[in-house]
């Protein structure tokens, strides 16, 4: 049996995740929902995930608004 069957991450690269939050909300408007500084100072998709990878809670927080947003 697969161990990834039961984790709806399995196989969504982050980079994809950033890509379809900027692209369904924007910018602005997940600062206002997350209040990061990724997403208010230059954002970009490269900075943004070189930000994720090295900060756990806060690619946890992006994790379950994509979640939320495109896995219901």
């Amino acid at each position: 049996m697969n161990k990834h069957t039961n984790n709806p991450m399995h196989g969504i690269k982050l980079q994809q995740i950033v890509e379809d939050l900027e692209k369904h909300f924007g910018w602005e408007e997940l600062d206002r929902r997350m209040k990061m500084n990724c997403f208010a100072s230059n954002p970009s998709v490269k900075s943004t995930l070189k930000f994720l990878r090295t900060t756990p809670w806060a690619r946890e927080k992006v994790e379950k608004l994509w979640l939320s947003s495109f896995k219901s």
